[in-house]
């Protein structure tokens, strides 16, 4: 997979749009874009993943924490590329 965590997150979500890792991951990114919610995500979740999906579920996490989210024209396109796989 890509370096770049938004082109590997959204590879998977290709990969297999309605598969279970791919909706896990689509749902921690869309909670993720929601700052004022609290980014609220059942870590218990994390057990459902994959080794590979869990690991680009930390990378998100820490993607957040640098503050890589809010107002980054890359993340939002990134989002609406993903949420157009899904919706098929």
């Amino acid at each position: 997979m890509s370096e770049n965590i938004l082109d590997s997150v959204t590879a998977v979500i290709e990969s297999a749009p309605h598969a279970g890792q791919s909706l896990l991951m689509f749902a921690l990114c869309k909670t993720l874009d929601m700052p004022k919610g609290g980014h609220m995500y059942m870590l218990k979740k994390l057990q459902e993943m994959t080794p590979e999906t869990r690991q680009l579920a930390y990378r998100l996490m820490e993607y957040m924490a640098e503050g890589k989210i809010n107002n980054n024209p890359e993340w939002q396109e990134s989002i609406k590329k993903m949420e157009a796989i899904i919706q098929g």
